[in-house]
């Protein structure tokens, strides 16, 4: 039916936005999941992220648990015209991953992408949290157990980067100012994936 994707960085509100759309959007009867952690793959790349034991194979891992979370999540779903929301997909590989290879491969957004090439699938609508870096540090300064990602520098250019993303396709990217008002947040997020699921639904009428 439709996937639609929630992408930010940490500390932006996406877990919050997502408890709130459970309830919202319970009579659509989505399918909830996430990267990684929705498939058995997701457990070694929590283990290579606690490790940090290399940015290549990390970020193949990330890569790996994406082709294993759409085999067994995302396209069983669709196929059922089910609507598929996602907590983190294919752009925050190309926004992280890009950012923790820097100077170890040439090039690595375009590398990144040329992996997902010709198997993964792209999201109908992606909604992407925007927040200043200090709100969403001083949201993970409760947070226990920091990760590599979670620093200002990391953080500065994944946000860049998404941007970027959202620039080149307007069509596809909503920006959320994250620093509304939570329920002001979730009533339009919940209120745009049901019009996405709507147009999607006189889609596959024609």
């Amino acid at each position: 039916m439709v996937l639609v994707t929630l992408e930010g960085i940490d500390g932006s509100g996406k877990s919050t936005l997502l408890a709130a759309l459970k309830e919202s959007l319970e009579d659509l009867s989505p399918v909830f999941t996430r990267e990684p952690g929705a498939t058995w793959v997701g457990d070694s790349v929590r283990r290579a992220i606690a490790e940090q034991i290399d940015p290549v194979c990390e970020a193949t891992l990330f890569v790996a648990d994406h082709a294993a979370h759409l085999a067994t999540v995302v396209r069983p779903a669709l196929a059922e015209h089910k609507l598929v929301i996602s907590d983190r997909y294919s752009d925050s590989r190309f926004a992280y991953q890009a950012v923790t290879l820097e100077g170890v491969i040439p090039e690595p957004e375009r590398w990144l992408r040329a992996m997902h090439d010709g198997w993964s699938i792209v999201p109908d609508k992606t909604f992407l949290l925007a927040i200043p870096i200090d709100d969403a540090l001083a949201r993970l300064s409760k947070k226990s157990g920091r990760e590599h990602f979670e620093r200002r520098d990391v953080l500065e250019k994944v946000q860049n980067r998404y941007m970027e993303f959202a620039r080149a396709e307007p069509d596809r990217f909503v920006i959320v100012d994250s620093m509304l008002d939570k329920d002001a947040v979730a009533e339009f997020v919940a209120g745009a994936i049901r019009q996405v699921v709507a147009e999607g639904k006189k889609r596959r009428r024609k």
